[in-house]
């Protein structure tokens, strides 16, 4: 079920390594929640200079939105926080650049292999 998104600099170091971040951040779900890998889905999406910006300051490294279902616990929450560990591991760019934001839908929003989604665990 979660979906998540990468908005990257075009041409930048981090776009060379798509895969690995892929990865890299299927492992930190499945670990962190229990998740098949085969539900985890990652997208990319190249943006060119001057279309990525913080205030008025245009940003040079990546920034992930996460949508993952609701009702995973506060700790499971935090643990996913991870995601920018691996980002840094993988692209070499510090953790303190990276911009992670994950956000919550019920199972019931979501369909995958043609199924409604049961609620997350939330224990």
């Amino acid at each position: 079920m979660p979906y998540y998104q990468f908005h990257i600099p075009a041409r930048s170091p981090s776009a060379g390594l798509k895969a690995e971040i892929a990865a890299a951040v299927t492992k930190v779900h499945t670990s962190v929640t229990g998740a098949p890998a085969r539900y985890v889905n990652v997208a990319f999406f190249e943006l060119a200079a001057g279309n990525l910006f913080v205030a008025d300051q245009p940003v040079r490294q990546g920034r992930m939105v996460g949508i993952i279902r609701a009702g995973r616990t506060p700790e499971v929450k935090h643990d996913l926080t991870g995601l920018a560990d691996a980002w840094s591991a993988v692209t070499g760019e510090p953790r303190e650049g990276f911009a992670l934001f994950l956000q919550e839908v019920p199972g019931a929003m979501v369909m995958e292999y043609g199924e409604i989604l049961p609620e997350a665990e939330s224990d």
